[in-house]
């Protein structure tokens, strides 16, 4: 069974909204054989990273940076993971109450460095997320564990 992990840091109510959208598109019954595992980006492990073949990643944009958090998970991981999973799928979603561009340009920046591939356009909000946003996330989810899907 193929594994997806959810890296987040979940902070507010909008990025739970968000966060929710996301396990449900990547849980949907109608994708087999794929089990969806849930961490909170400051106990994520690189044992955790190598044991799965994609990822999501949710953020919120935290003074025009990804939070401090998955900035911690990527310090953690980058080098013990650097070589082991070059090619495998992510998505990303991510929250501000303005600009996210620098959020979204620091985990673009990570993820190009470990070598992992852009499974689906991110999903970015600012301000309170509609239910076009929340959809988007479940979409996110879905499309990103379909890839892995057997």
């Amino acid at each position: 069974m193929a594994r997806l992990l959810l890296v987040h840091h979940t902070p507010s109510p909008a990025l739970q909204a968000m966060f929710e959208a996301v396990v449900a598109g990547a849980s949907t019954p109608e994708i087999e054989g794929v089990e969806l595992v849930r961490r909170a980006a400051l106990s994520t492990t690189a044992v955790d990273v190598l044991e799965a073949d994609g990822y999501l990643l949710g953020t919120p944009a935290n003074l025009g940076y990804m939070s401090g958090a998955l900035k911690h998970f990527f310090d953690t991981i980058y080098y013990p993971c650097l070589d082991s999973t070059r090619g495998r799928p992510f998505g990303l979603y991510v929250h501000g109450n303005n600009d996210t561009t620098g959020a979204v340009r620091s985990v673009e920046t990570a993820t190009t460095g470990l070598g992992w591939e852009k499974a689906a356009q991110h999903v970015v909000v600012t301000g309170e997320p509609s239910k076009a946003d929340l959809e988007a996330c479940w979409e996110l989810g879905a499309t990103v564990a379909a890839q892995l899907s057997t």
